[in-house]
């Protein structure tokens, strides 16, 4: 799989928000699903959110259910997360990728993710 493309991350409050935006690099979206992950230093990558490109159900982490929406943007060929109410533990890159299979429920649903958008949360 080509990596799709991540943006718009940066430096964000304690309480602010960011959207994330992925796109699939010049192309449609061509799997049946896609997701979010996120890596901090030292830590393993943890699954933050996926999305059924077909039915648009979504799923989420614990730890983001309630913050944080994936969606996604037909017209502009996008999908994004939106976070909300951030927390410091929130600190990590993000990263997008595609799910051949159509399951997007943990990281080994999904195939190449992408180079990543950092997000740092600090007061």
């Amino acid at each position: 799989q080509v990596q799709p493309v991540e943006s718009g991350g940066g430096l964000a409050q304690v309480g602010g928000s960011l959207r994330l935006s992925c796109t699939p690099s010049g192309r449609a979206f061509s799997s049946n699903a896609v997701g979010w992950s996120r890596q901090a230093p030292l830590r393993t990558r943890e699954f933050v959110a996926g999305m059924s490109l077909s039915t648009g159900a979504t799923d989420y982490a614990d730890s983001v259910k309630g913050r944080f929406t994936i969606s996604k943007d037909n017209a502009e060929n996008t999908v994004y997360l939106q976070m909300n109410s951030l927390k410091y533990g929130d600190t990590a890159t993000y990263y997008c990728a595609e799910s051949a299979s159509g399951h997007y429920n943990e990281v080994a649903d999904f195939g190449s993710w992408g180079q990543g958008t950092q997000v740092t949360v600090s007061s």
